[in-house]
């Protein structure tokens, strides 16, 4: 048993995360390179590590000749006399295995032998590393500020370190070594120098996955967040549903006394968050959307994605929002073009009137009552041919 061999790789194993049989092959590999600087060829020299014993073992296949002046080239021929105290049974002609003392090979070829097992090691970390945080990949993890660079900010993942561009900060945050802070995976890529990690604390996702680990009932699919809009370091919206009717999901997403929207809060360092309840009917999704500001009416089309919105005069700019805010991300949340007005401007503005879509119920109704009208027609038909049956009935049966 080669234990200091053992221990080593079992080391290596924990703390790189690197298959053990992958550690086997790179000491083969470096075995047979280091046998190939110390001889020129290896075409017939085979190496292997016992798995078991983790004890190593070169050996080089040999043509027995009959005397010591017919050997033309001693890494592929053996004497007779030196075949039989190997293989007592061997003859002139046959072939064996010689083993190969590797510690007398040279300096420069263990030291390649060293090189090539290094070598493998980082690339098989590196690997280990970049499969890790691809599964991470559009999910958050938390990490601690290392270095800021200008706008760029290093941030330390763990096992490996995640950049965190200047356009990916949150306008306003003020980041400082050793903050601990939670990001969002946007790529991972494979790089010469090992995995580049892109992370983000701007992107929306941030958000809902925030609320995915701090609303247990999000985790079990009782509640859905449906849409989600923001603007980083300012507010973000989010619309959600409950597919249980007993579970009210604003509810749910904003706990008891609000601890949990609080906790999210704090994560992003004081960012607004608006929560609605998701509304298959257009109508009432930007009504909640807009909140909270009160709405008189809103008149949406559903085929164009654009809608008009009345409300009352002194809510105008509650529901515009500071420079356009809250009308932004109404829009952003609901997929719909807004456009908002007051009941004063709306008295003439085309579209935002309730008389404007008159003539389009009208016609509805009336349709309606052609449909009615028609079928009482043909009930009127079925009864009357019900009617000869039974007639024709009596008649038969006198």
């Amino acid at each position: 048993m080669n234990t200091e061999l053992k221990e080593a790789i079992e080391a290596l194993e924990k703390e790189k995360n690197i298959m053990r049989e992958t550690l086997f092959e790179a000491i083969e590999n470096a075995l047979l390179t280091a046998c190939k600087s110390n001889f020129g060829k290896v075409d017939n020299i085979r190496v292997w590590v016992d798995r078991d014993t983790f004890e190593y073992f070169c050996v080089a296949e040999k043509e027995v000749v009959e005397t010591e002046d017919d050997v033309e080239d001693k890494l592929l021929q053996i004497p007779l006399d030196e075949a039989v105290k190997i293989k007592p049974a061997v003859s002139v002609g046959d072939k064996i295995e010689v083993k190969i003392n590797s510690q007398s090979f040279g300096r420069i070829a263990t030291q390649i032998a060293k090189n090539v097992i290094l070598q493998k090691i980082r690339e098989e970390e590196r690997s280990a590393i970049y499969d890790y945080y691809f599964k991470k990949q559009k999910n958050i993890v938390t990490g601690i500020v290392q270095r800021i660079n200008g706008g760029n900010i290093s941030v330390n993942l763990g096992r490996a370190e995640g950049l965190l561009n200047e356009k990916e900060t949150v306008p306003g945050e003020h980041l400082k070594p050793q903050d601990r802070i939670k990001v969002y995976v946007i790529d991972v890529r494979t790089t010469n120098r090992g995995p580049r990690i892109l992370v983000s604390r701007t992107h929306p996702e941030l958000v809902k996955k925030l609320f995915e680990q701090e609303v247990t009932e999000i985790q079990e699919g009782v509640v859905e967040i449906k849409s989600i809009a923001r603007e980083a370091g300012s507010r973000t919206k989010i619309a959600v549903y409950s597919n249980d009717p007993r579970v009210d999901a604003v509810g749910a997403c904003v706990g008891v006394n609000g601890i949990r929207v609080n906790n999210i809060v704090e994560e992003l360092r004081g960012e607004k968050i608006d929560i609605i309840n998701w509304d298959e009917n257009p109508g009432n999704l930007i009504q909640n959307a807009l909140s909270p500001a009160k709405i008189v009416a809103v008149f949406a089309d559903p085929e164009e994605k654009t809608a008009k919105v009345v409300v009352p005069d002194y809510q105008l700019s509650l529901a515009i929002g500071r420079e356009g805010q809250n009308a932004r991300l109404a829009a952003k949340l609901t997929g719909y073009k807004i456009d908002i007005k007051s009941e004063t401007q709306a008295k003439d503005a085309p579209g935002f009137r309730y008389e404007d879509y008159e003539d389009d119920e009208y016609y509805e109704e009336e349709y309606d009552e052609e449909y009615e009208d028609e079928s009482e027609y043909a009930d009127e038909e079925e009864m009357t041919e019900g009617e000869y049956e039974e007639t024709e009935a009596d008649e038969t049966n006198d």
